[in-house]
């Protein structure tokens, strides 16, 4: 099953809502991604330019978009940005494919 990272930044009205009401949003996430049809794997929140994260596995790419709109309707959030990853033990076959290919750039 595919996995993503989902970026996201809060609104300041999200984050004032969550200190006055307080509430376990690691469980309302997961149970979303099991909505999808996947798992959540892990979710933090962090430092820096973006308030968190989290990485799901969902089915496919349909399901992981499906999951990002229904989030972003919410309103709650500023941004959210959404990443397929790479397996490592991918990596390898993924090269081998690149090198087949040929790219021409245009007027050449």
């Amino acid at each position: 099953m595919p996995k993503y990272v989902i970026f996201f930044r809060l609104k300041g009205e999200t984050i004032k809502a969550m200190m006055d009401r307080p509430s376990d949003r690691a469980a309302v996430v997961a149970k979303l991604c099991e909505a999808a049809g996947g798992h959540m794997e892990a979710y933090y929140f962090m430092f820096g330019g973006w308030d968190g994260f989290v990485v799901a596995e969902v089915p496919d790419s349909k399901a992981a978009a499906a999951t990002s709109l229904a989030v972003s309707s919410s309103g709650a959030f500023a941004q959210i940005e959404t990443h397929e990853l790479v397996e490592p033990s991918d990596l390898q076959g993924i090269l081998a494919r690149s090198a087949s290919l040929a790219y021409t750039p245009p007027g050449d």
